[in-house]
């Protein structure tokens, strides 16, 4: 039985602490751990897990992985600490029905509730590398873990090369399923097709790789996928996910998920599981976190290039940039309207600066929101969430390992591994992450950032370290990030248009959302501009459906 499986309240644990002595189960490994270094056993177990232990004088102790790949939910009741996998499982336990209005919120600002709130009042989640402990009536929720970068002054480019390609082949090696059932995810990035490829090395046969495409211009990456497949003799299996399949899939996926998420790649994720899941496999790797250990987004460059500006002598920027770019005449000069915008970007502080283009607030948190909605919740309350995490986070590290470190949070932990293990639960897999391996994550921790970001090239060291193992053209593929094109497809398709139209409505109906901008989001602005628009139609359907399974009848009060 799986830890998602089991009933509330009942002791459980994967993963096995380092130090442990020889115990019958991870239970037993885990119990010893407690025994010998108390909360901060949880520090010395790699790879992903959870634990719930039950203490003495009916206390117990939860915590979770680094990045939260599995989760854990609480709530103090009637005296004691009760916990689930699930806040929906924990809520029916419990009997609790409120909803949060701030968590919806929330939600509709991040495309997910990021912890320790939950969509329920009363019941909070885990945050990663975190633990809880409640005994003799108390309860303290800590971090066991904190990153700490410790950038090598005199790196040996050949020597991490190999440290690295050995850290990455035994962390392949050891998440492969016992009965050899093991298939990947391939999206033909560098980093799916980093462990497609050692797949095929570890278990000495072609691996069976999984990819998904859609037949819409600008979206589509399956030929690199298939460039990938060949260069390592894969097994490949492709799909194109179609309209009709998103309208079949839409209100399961939705519900599926303890809370409303709002990531539209969940959809597809749960495609190319079940299609491994009906050819016999029962675990897939996925290639998730390249780009958060070793600097492979571009939003790093695009900071670093803001970040100039806070380099710029005091004086010179207040007598000189300031008068010359901030004033109403240069924002109307075509040539010097660019220079204003930087300017006016930089100075933002992190994190804050990050959220510049927040579809919520873009769009006008009082012309999308009912005043009502807007006057129970606290407009600022997820920007203060990200202040605090930036705030304790790594103060001496470099601003590309503070982002990092921020997106470990955000990017990882409260959204994209969700969406992979969410799914792939759906669909009946197991899944694992071979790149959040605590090994290569205390690996990333002493690479220097010039490693990371080279200039503004991204990931320098993973792609020449990896040179000569991954095809060329993966390695020179410029990073697209196009995921699921539901806005093109929803003013197109009749079906999915219906489901998006009837489902936007009934968030109306809640209370939530004003009806007039609805209206004109379905009418009019999908039309004119089908990807940015399509994404506020998507949260918002995805919500409306996950209300409908969990909360029917909620309505804003």
């Amino acid at each position: 039985m799986q830890a998602h499986d089991l009933p509330p309240d009942t002791p459980f644990a994967s993963g096995t602490p380092r130090f442990a002595a020889p115990a019958p189960d991870a239970l037993q490994s885990w119990r010893q751990a407690y025994a010998a270094k108390g909360v901060a056993c949880a520090a010395d177990v790699g790879g992903e897990f959870a634990v719930a232990l039950d203490l003495p004088g009916g206390g117990a102790y939860l915590a979770v992985d680094r990045f939260a790949v599995h989760s854990l939910c609480y709530a103090v009741h009637d005296g004691r600490l009760h916990y689930a996998t699930r806040a929906d499982v924990l809520a029916r336990r419990l009997g609790i029905r409120d909803i949060d209005p701030q968590a919806i919120f929330n939600y509709l600002f991040h495309h997910c509730i990021p912890s320790p709130r939950t969509i329920y009042a009363g019941i909070l989640r885990l945050p990663p590398a975190h633990y809880a402990r409640f005994e003799n009536g108390q309860l303290t929720v800590a971090p066991y873990w904190t990153a700490r970068f410790d950038e090598l002054a005199q790196p040996s480019f050949d020597a991490l090369r190999e440290e690295f390609r050995g850290i990455l082949r035994t962390a392949v090696k050891e998440r492969l399923d016992g009965a050899g059932q093991t298939a990947c995810f391939l999206s033909g990035g560098t980093d799916s097709s980093t462990v497609c490829g050692l797949l095929g090395e570890a278990t000495g046969r072609a691996p069976a790789s999984y990819s998904i495409g859609f037949e819409a211009e600008g979206y589509d990456e399956m030929a690199y996928a298939r460039i990938a497949a060949k260069a390592f003799g894969a097994q490949h299996h492709e799909y194109y996910v179609t309209p009709a399949d998103l309208v079949k899939a839409i209100p399961d996926v939705a519900a599926h998920y303890d809370q409303p998420f709002g990531n539209s790649s969940a959809v597809p994720a749960f495609y190319c599981a079940s299609k491994a899941r009906a050819d016999g496999y029962t675990r897939m790797l996925a290639g998730d976190g390249g780009d958060e250990l070793f600097g492979g987004n571009t939003r790093y460059a695009k900071e670093r290039v803001f970040h100039v500006y806070s380099q710029i002598p005091s004086p010179l920027r207040a007598g000189v940039l300031h008068p010359l770019f901030m004033n109403p005449v240069t924002g109307s000069i075509p040539l010097l309207k660019k220079g204003t915008s930087y300017i006016r970007q930089a100075r933002v502080p992190m994190p804050d600066r990050m959220q510049s283009y927040n579809l919520l607030d873009r769009l006008g948190l009082a012309d999308v929101l009912t005043p009502a909605f807007l006057a129970a919740v606290d407009t600022d309350a997820p920007r203060q969430h990200q202040r605090a995490t930036w705030a304790a986070g790594p103060h001496d590290a470099s601003l590309v390992n503070q982002m990092l470190a921020f997106d470990w949070r955000y990017t990882l932990a409260e959204n994209d591994l969700p969406k992979v293990v969410g799914t792939t639960a759906m669909a009946g897999v197991d899944v694992s992450f071979p790149l959040l391996d605590t090994r290569l994550l205390d690996f990333s921790l002493k690479l220097p950032t010039s490693y990371k970001l080279k200039g503004l090239k991204l990931r320098w060291f993973f792609k020449e370290a990896l040179r000569g193992f991954l095809p060329d053209e993966i390695l020179t593929k410029k990073k697209h990030g196009f995921g699921l094109p539901f806005g093109p497809w929803a003013v197109k398709d009749a079906a999915l248009n219906a489901l998006a139209a009837e489902s936007l409505r009934g968030v109306v109906a809640r209370g939530l959302v004003r009806a007039d901008f609805v209206e004109s989001l379905l009418t009019r602005r999908l039309k004119e501009h089908a990807g940015y628009y399509g994404e506020m139609v998507w949260i918002l359907m995805m919500l409306e459906q996950w209300l409908r399974r969990h909360a029917p009848d909620y309505r804003l009060a």
